[in-house]
């Protein structure tokens, strides 16, 4: 057998326990895969006295985990602490000018400094893995990279953030309205206290910024990102979805277009015979679609520690093996420039909820609003009448650039009638 394959351990959060515990459970079994042991020998983390629920005795203890990346005598540095700058970004640097590969979970780190950090390493030929920052323990990036290396991909989506996945499926099984089932989500664990980052888009926004560049071959560019969170995603909006035959989901989109690249992340209304529409709960799920491969679906758990976990020792595996591939398919110094896909240029259909008063020629104004901006209405619903009172309107367009329906909507807001300000959802074919 070959000498260990010596690992350094920055942060032991939840990934980070979950990593130590399943490099004791599966050992061996390692071992046998890779022809060498992985070894943890060194760990970092806020709290010695913690317990993390594993044994953390016979490694070195570091309260600096900065020097640890740089001083420890180890071949790979894994950090597990999170944030996109800050301590997160000077361990993995400072692994890197040591000699050291690099693990990270960190999404956010590399949606904002993925490309500085790849060329980094691929110059000093070392390797930046990040399987676990995107899905959790869906293998993505290496199914991207590897497994669909021989297709030209169009176009890669996905369920991204489990959070906003479990408050609408919630939504629609119970027919609560978000703030409702947001509160739930916090108590039950499934929300942060804050769970701004998840519900805003934020997090789901990092981790398409990152699939991005691997299927593409491009720089990674968090600012390319249009970004839409599920807070304005109303029960009526749920209920009006599956009277139409559709599901809403938060979904991280990336395709070529003929005028660019474009990411986006926000609510859609998909159809029910697409398999992403039947994907609930706290669960993940990303399609990449290839000239040769056609489409093709992962599914799984996306975040927690056994999962993520597994993500995290699968990138150890493949350094231990002597496994190299460019960072984000193609080498870091060939990356190509973004080049954005205007929002405004975006065509699709929409659903449209408009709350009304309602009263005779409400109806008439907002036609010709729509019809003023180039917007023409495939099909309208309304349930019950209850004049002068206010009442919910849904509309389907047909497909239309996003520039004019932001023409229409600016109109009919203006409308006396309409006494909110109209919900908008893109319906994504796919």
């Amino acid at each position: 057998m070959s000498q260990p394959l010596r690992v350094a351990l920055a942060g032991l959060g939840t990934v980070g326990a979950g990593t130590v515990a399943l490099l004791a459970a599966h050992g061996a079994l390692l071992e046998r895969r890779c022809g060498r042991r992985l070894l943890v020998t060194d760990v970092s983390a806020r709290s010695r006295g913690r317990d993390r629920g594993v044994d953390l005795t016979g490694f070195t203890w570091h309260d600096d985990p900065v020097a640890m990346a740089r001083r420890a005598e180890v071949d790979v540095i894994v950090e597990l602490i999170g944030g996109a700058d800050g301590v997160a970004k000077a361990v993995c640097e400072a692994g890197l000018a040591a000699g050291r590969h690099v693990v990270t979970a960190n999404k956010a780190l590399l949606a904002k400094h993925g490309t500085a950090l790849a060329r980094s390493a691929e110059a000093a030929g070392l390797t930046l893995a990040f399987e676990a920052s995107v899905a959790g323990g869906i293998p993505i990036v290496k199914a991207l990279r590897e497994g669909l290396a021989a297709n030209e991909l169009s176009r890669v989506y996905g369920i991204l953030n489990g959070t906003c996945n479990y408050i609408l499926t919630t939504m629609r099984e119970s027919g609560r309205e978000f703030a409702d089932v947001l509160a739930e989500a916090q108590r039950l664990g499934f929300a942060e206290a804050d769970p701004a980052f998840d519900i805003d888009g934020i997090d789901a926004a990092h981790k398409l910024a990152v699939l991005a560049s691997v299927a593409f071959g491009v720089e990674v560019d968090l600012d390319g990102v249009h970004i839409e969170g599920i807070g304005r995603v109303s029960a009526h909006d749920i209920r009006f979805a599956d009277e139409l035959g559709y599901r809403i989901k938060l979904l991280g989109i990336a395709r070529r277009t003929a005028h660019g690249i474009e990411q986006r992340v926000h609510p859609c209304m998909v159809k029910l015979g697409t398999p992403i529409a039947h994907v609930d709960g706290v669960f993940n799920a990303v399609v990449a679609e290839g000239d040769f491969v056609g489409s093709t679906v992962f599914q799984g758990r996306g975040a927690g520690a056994k999962p993520t976990a597994s993500a995290v020792v699968s990138d150890l595996i493949d350094i231990a093996r002597g496994r190299r591939t460019p960072t984000f398919s193609v080498a870091a110094v060939d990356l190509a420039p973004m080049r954005r896909s205007p929002m405004a240029r975006h065509v699709g259909a929409y659903y449209l909820r408009l709350m009304v008063i309602d009263r005779p020629g409400v109806f008439g104004a907002v036609a010709v609003a729509l019809g003023e901006a180039g917007v023409s209405i495939e099909s309208v619903l309304q349930r019950g009448r209850d004049p002068n009172e206010v009442v919910p309107v849904v509309m389907i367009t047909h497909d239309t650039e996003e520039q004019a329906m932001l023409a229409a909507l600016e109109r009919i807001a203006a409308l006396d009638a309409v006494v909110e300000p109209p919900t908008v959802i893109r319906i994504e074919t796919l």
